[in-house]
C-alpha cells in the first residue's frame, strides 16, 4: 500500500518486493508537501570535464558571480555522482498510480495518495522516478526544517519567529529530496529528541530534529507501515506510509487519512509485458542513454506541472457539481467530509493540469473512484469492487 499526502511536512512511502513465496498483494503509501521542485540552469559558464577512474570536476567562472557558479558546480558534481533514476515517462501500464501521484504534486493539501498493488508492479520505481521530476524549492538556508520563506505552515518555529521580527533570512535553491524511514525506526527517530552531544558537551538543552524535518516540503518513504506500531503510523500519517496486506490491513481510521487511493495491477498484455522488459532492459545497458531519450518528455511534464501549480488557484467548481459531489459521498454511506474535500481538490488539480479553469463532470469521474474507494465501508458479502461501486453511483447521480 502506497500512500502520499501533503501537509506542511508530507512524505512518501511505498511497500518493495516482498520475498514470501506466496504471491499477494503489497501495499505502499507516498507524501508529498507543498511547493516541490527541481531543476538546473548554468550561471555565468561552469564547464564540467569527467575523466575515466575518479572522476574530476574543473569549473571555468567566465562570470563574476563567482559563488552562483560555485553552488551550480556542487549542484551538477551531486547529481552526476547520483544513482540513476528512470524516467517518469518511461513508466507504461501503471496510468492510474502516476496521475494520483502528479495531482498531488500539483496539490499536496489533497493529503496523499495510497498505493495498492502486486509486488514488482513499479511502485517503488515510480515514487523515485517521481522525485526526478520535481523542480527546486525556495528554502531559508541552513534550516533543518527546509522552511519555506513565504509559507508559515512549512515553516519551522525558529524561521517564523525571526520572520515575524522582521528580520531578513537569506534563501537558497534546494533540490527536493527523498528520505528512507526504516522499518525499525523509533518514534524519536521519526520526530527528534534532545540532543544528548550538546547537552554533554555544552550542558545545554538544544533540540535534535528527526526525519519529518528533514523530509519536510520534500518526500518520506517507508516500508511496510502496516508493521509498524499503531502510534507511529498515526505520527507518520500527517505525512505518509507504506505496506504489505499479508502482514495486516491498516485500521479504516487510518485509511481515512490518506487522500487518494491507486489500484496497481500486474499487466496482463503480454505484448506490454515484453516492452516493459526490454524498455528494463535497455536502461540498465547504458541509464545515461536511456533518460536521455526521455529528455524532451521528461522536460514536457516539468512544465505541465509548474504551470498547473501556477494557474491552480484560478481553477473554479461550480456549485452544482459540488453538490453532485456531496450527494455522492452521502448516498455511499462515506463517513466525514473528506471524501468530499479530496474530490474537490484533486478534480481541480486534474483542470489545471490539463491547462483549464474550470471544472467540467469528466474531471470528477476521473478522479472520484480514487478519492472514495478506501473510504466505502468493507461488505464481507459484496462482490464488487468498490471503486466500480463509486463509478456506478457516480453516474446514477451525474446522470
Amino acid at each position: 500500500m502506497a500512500s502520499v499526502l501533503g501537509t506542511s511536512a508530507t512524505a512518501i512511502l511505498a511497500s518493495r518486493p516482498f520475498t514470501s513465496p506466496t504471491p499477494k498483494p503489497s501495499v505502499s503509501t507516498l507524501t508529498l508537501t507543498p511547493g516541490l521542485g527541481n531543476g538546473r540552469k548554468f550561471y555565468g559558464g561552469i564547464g564540467i570535464h569527467s575523466k575515466k577512474g575518479r572522476s574530476r570536476f574543473h569549473v571555468a567562472i567566465t562570470n563574476v558571480a563567482t559563488d552562483i557558479n560555485a553552488a551550480e558546480a556542487q549542484k551538477l558534481a551531486a547529481k552526476e555522482s547520483q544513482r540513476p533514476v528512470y524516467p517518469f515517462p518511461a513508466i507504461v501500464g501503471q496510468d492510474e498510480m502516476k496521475l494520483c501521484l502528479l495531482l498531488n504534486v500539483i496539490d499536496p493539501k489533497i493529503g496523499g495518495v495510497m498505493i495498492m498493488g502486486d509486488r514488482g508492479t513499479g511502485k517503488s520505481t515510480t515514487v523515485r522516478s517521481l522525485v526526478d521530476l520535481l523542480p527546486e524549492i525556495k528554502v531559508v538556508a541552513g534550516d533543518p526544517y527546509n522552511s519555506d520563506p513565504e509559507d508559515p505552515e512549512s515553516m519551522g518555529m525558529e524561521v517564523r519567529e525571526s520572520i515575524m521580527k522582521g528580520e531578513k533570512l537569506p534563501t537558497v535553491l534546494a533540490k527536493i529530496n527523498m528520505v528512507d524511514l526504516p522499518l525499525g525506526a523509533t518514534e524519536d527517530r521519526v520526530c527528534g529528541t534532545i540532543d544528548i552531544e550538546k547537552a554533554l558537551t555544552e550542558g545545554i538543552k538544544a533540540f535534535e530534529p528527526g526525519l519529518l524535518a528533514k523530509a519536510n516540503r520534500g518526500i518520506l518513504y517507508v516500508d511496510e507501515v502496516n508493521l509498524l506500531d499503531d502510534h507511529l503510523v498515526d505520527v507518520l500519517l500527517d505525512s505518509a506510509a507504506s505496506g504489505n496486506p499479508e502482514e495486516g490491513e491498516l485500521r479504516p481510521q487510518l485509511l481515512d487519512r490518506f487522500g487518494m487511493h491507486a489500484q496497481v495491477g500486474t499487466v496482463r498484455d503480454a505484448e506490454l509485458r515484453v516492452k516493459i522488459v526490454e524498455e528494463r532492459a535497455r536502461f540498465d545497458r547504458n541509464p545515461k542513454e536511456f533518460r536521455h531519450s526521455y529528455k524532451a518528455e521528461q522536460e514536457k511534464l516539468q512544465q505541465q506541472i509548474s504551470s498547473a501549480r501556477s494557474s491552480l488557484s484560478s481553477v473554479q467548481i461550480d456549485h452544482d457539481l459540488k453538490v453532485k459531489i456531496s450527494k455522492v459521498c452521502s448516498e455511499l454511506n462515506v463517513d466525514g467530509l473528506r471524501g468530499d474535500i479530496v474530490t474537490n481538490r484533486a478534480a481541480k488539480a486534474l483542470a489545471s493540469l490539463k491547462g483549464r479553469d474550470k471544472v467540467t463532470s469528466e474531471d470528477i469521474a476521473t478522479v472520484i473512484p480514487n478519492c472514495l474507494r478506501h473510504r466505502l465501508r468493507k461488505d464481507p458479502l459484496e462482490s464488487i469492487d468498490s471503486g466500480l461501486l463509486v463509478i456506478e453511483k457516480f453516474y446514477e447521480v451525474f446522470s
